[in-house]
């Protein structure tokens, strides 16, 4: 069965008569990038591919942590009690993701990079390679005690940041969303209203294609679920999914998740296998999408109709089987 998911408000704005999709993609960020876009006749876009890579490839020289040359990597290996002004993107979305971190009681923290790294899902010392070990309880116990002790401070006036000794940023939870806004405000920029973005999966979409129809886009489905199929009129609405089944890895018959719980240090374990984002922003529901899967289908649903979010949970039962979860704000997009 295939259900569809409407916006509440739709522009009247056509598309331009007789236009054409044009298709442009590449790759960053260790994934692919994608853009269709409905260009007037005679519009080949030609200019576009290199402007599109050029707005991922800034993104990446900002705030890779893959990248030991890039702002984060500087910042990440900068000495204890020293200030850092950051370009202004990188610390938009430094300042945004904390937000997400204090909103969810710490649920997603950027600031938790040696956390992901210590359970070999960084840019070192990763979980293939044969030498890896999962970490003690006591280096774990560590890491958190010095994060709680040394936050990073940010300073709005001068747009900078406090590295206040050992902090690992890591921005893989919000990047690829910033991403895609990224490539959607510089179509914009470029007189393009009608497109569909997506960046490793994260999509966004505006407008409507020549014949009038929405960007229509399939809701992620986990493996073996046998859900209801949801669809969704993209039209000036992003949508994010997190999961376990994703990225992760087995050792000794356990199951490891590549999604880590800055509260206790330790990869998720709980009963949800995705978690989807429908928002305005994509940098929102990639970073909300991330909060909510650690924090479980029951606390994430509470944290989701608090913070007005559409969000959906599949849970996954002992017996093999899955639950679909609603928040109110998605139920609402339904066309019932």
């Amino acid at each position: 069965m295939r259900r569809v998911l409407l916006p509440h408000v739709v522009a009247d704005e056509p598309a331009p008569a007789d236009g054409v999709i044009r298709d442009f993609g590449g790759r960053s960020m260790g994934t692919s990038w994608s853009v269709r876009l409905v260009a007037a006749p005679g519009d080949d876009g030609a200019r576009l591919q290199q402007g599109l890579q050029q707005q991922l490839d800034a993104v990446v020289a900002e705030m890779s942590h893959w990248e030991q040359d890039s702002d984060l990597g500087r910042f990440n290996r900068a000495g204890a009690g020293s200030w850092h002004p950051l370009p202004p993107a990188f610390f938009d979305v430094l300042a945004f993701a904390m937000e997400v971190a204090r909103c969810s009681g710490g649920a997603y923290d950027p600031c938790a990079g040696e956390l992901v790294n210590l359970w070999g899902f960084g840019p070192h010392g990763r979980f293939d390679q044969p030498d890896f070990v999962p970490p003690a309880d006591a280096q774990i116990a560590a890491v958190r005690a010095a994060l709680a002790a040394h936050p990073v401070v940010l300073e709005r006036d001068g747009r900078r940041a406090l590295q206040p000794g050992g902090v690992q940023l890591d921005l893989s939870a919000v990047a690829k969303g910033y991403s895609v806004d990224r490539l959607a405000y510089f179509l914009k920029s470029q007189g393009y209203a009608h497109y569909l973005v997506e960046v490793g999966g994260e999509l966004r979409g505006a407008g409507v294609k020549p014949d009038g129809q929405p960007w229509w886009v399939a809701l992620e489905q986990v493996d073996d679920a046998q859900l209801d199929e949801l669809v969704l009129a993209l039209h000036g609405l992003s949508v994010a999914t997190s999961g376990d089944y994703r990225r992760y890895f087995q050792l000794n018959g356990q199951r490891y998740s590549h999604t880590i719980d800055p509260r206790n240090g330790m990869p998720i374990a709980n009963d949800l296998a995705s978690v989807t984002v429908v928002h305005p922003q994509c940098m929102a529901a990639d970073a909300w999408s991330t909060a909510l899967t650690v924090l479980g289908c029951d606390h994430g649903l509470r944290l989701a109709e608090q913070q007005g979010l559409a969000a959906r949970f599949v849970a996954r039962h002992r017996d093999g089987g899955f639950t679909e979860h609603m928040s109110t704000h998605l139920r609402s997009m339904l066309d019932e």
